[in-house]
């Protein structure tokens, strides 16, 4: 006689991964009911997509690039899952320095450098361990730990130090379950970035507990006069990276989907388990797009410098503009960007009257000025702002206009 079946009717749950898996930012913004004012225009200050208004666009031999291979028909299948090699020689030949050299084997490939992020934390943390992470920081950090359940644990940024890390409170954080530190320069969303010495101290904390880094710098070389870029694996010997970046930001693409991961290490600590590892999950999606990597040997080494150049000229003039107009609004603090494409602005909340906090701020602002923006809620860093200003200089204008308005209307 059969045992009865248990399965008696339709019973189909979502995954315990796809339950706990949840963006910080749509948490807030998908429960803003506030409409835009319908009698202006819509500003939207919240996306980092620097395409969105068509003023920063792709270098011409890029695009000549891809259209190229498309023409070629010889990168139109499976590429290998970490990346074709002469893609990954590639991009070791660009990024590599005699401080922190790289090879072809040392550099995979990935699906953006959000996917490139996922891989990282999934290859050092397994469930119930916790990764130390920036506050304020790039919310997927906590998209990427909560959906491994991996406890996310937050290290304060300085706004008054420029946002600095306070490492006397990070190192606090660690424990025996703390399997990673992940450090973002320049940052999203605050636009700093750190001092040499300041990551020679950074990497003084990691030494001393055994803790390696991953170092998102998706922003490198995007930084403004005065500040200089210094990749973190080139400041250590001893201290193991996996330092992640792409082509998003730099070549004004984030929707070609190209990312890597680099193995910084030279004592061979990874290389037991964690390159491996990282193989094995680059095989969950096969890796980025064949045609962009394909075109990737010329868009790294045929893009003329000038079009960097012109790129940080445009975002270090937009960010000139927007201190000076929102520093000159009463309640708003500017913390002045170093880099990136991101400026975290201060509300004292104590000088309005109706305002009682970030969430409040930016619905309000919607609603009577039609400018969108994120509240630091978002990033773990309430009663901040975060603009995106690679908006046209006359769009930002507009729109710093009817913020200046906005606050006076509810300035005490």
């Amino acid at each position: 006689m059969s045992a009865p079946n248990p399965r008696n009717s339709w019973k189909i749950s979502a995954s315990i991964v796809a339950k706990r898996t949840s963006n910080p930012i749509r948490a807030i913004v998908d429960h803003i009911k506030v409409k835009p004012n319908p009698e202006k225009s819509m500003i939207s200050l919240a996306l980092g997509d620097p395409t969105l208004f068509g003023n920063f666009k792709i270098h011409q031999s890029c695009t000549d690039a891809v259209v190229k291979q498309l023409q070629s028909y010889k990168t139109n299948g499976y590429p290998p899952s970490t990346g074709y090699p002469q893609a990954r020689k590639a991009v070791a030949d660009k990024f590599s320095t005699p401080e922190a050299p790289l090879t072809a084997q040392d550099v995979i490939l990935a699906s953006g450098c959000s996917g490139a992020i996922d891989m990282c934390i999934g290859v050092l943390c397994n469930e119930g361990d916790n990764i130390l992470v920036p506050r304020p920081g790039f919310s997927l950090y906590q998209t990427c730990a909560d959906s491994k359940g991996v406890e996310v644990r937050y290290y304060d940024l300085l706004p008054d130090k420029n946002w600095e890390m306070d490492l006397a409170q990070l190192e606090t954080l660690i424990d025996e379950r703390t399997t990673a530190v992940i450090m973002n320069n320049p940052s999203n969303p605050c636009g700093s970035v750190f001092r040499k010495q300041h990551l020679l101290d950074f990497l003084q904390v990691c030494e001393r507990h055994y803790l390696p880094v991953i170092a998102d710098e998706i922003y490198c070389d995007l930084v403004f006069s005065g500040n200089e870029f210094f990749p973190l694996a080139s400041l250590t010997k001893t201290v193991p990276i996996l330092s992640v970046g792409g082509l998003a930001k730099k070549y004004l693409v984030p929707g070609w989907r190209l990312g890597w991961i680099f193995i910084h290490d030279r004592n061979d600590v990874f290389a037991a388990e964690v390159r491996d590892g990282l193989v094995s999950l680059s095989q969950l999606i096969l890796g980025p797009n064949s045609l962009v990597q394909g075109a990737l040997e010329d868009i790294l080494h045929q893009t003329d410098k000038s079009f960097h150049d012109d790129t940080c000229a445009q975002l270090e003039a937009n960010a000139k503009l927007s201190t000076e107009i929102l520093s000159k609004v009463p309640g708003l603090k500017v913390i002045v960007p170093q880099g990136a494409m991101y400026v975290m602005i201060g509300i004292n909340v104590s000088e309005f009257k109706d305002i009682p906090n970030d969430i409040v701020f930016t619905e309000k602002l919607l609603g009577e000025e039609s400018v969108m923006c994120l509240p630091g809620s978002v990033f773990q860093c309430p009663n901040f702002i975060r603009i995106v200003f690679t908006s046209p200089p006359e769009v930002l204008r507009d729109a710093y206009q009817r913020m200046a308005e906005f606050c006076a209307r509810h300035h005490a």
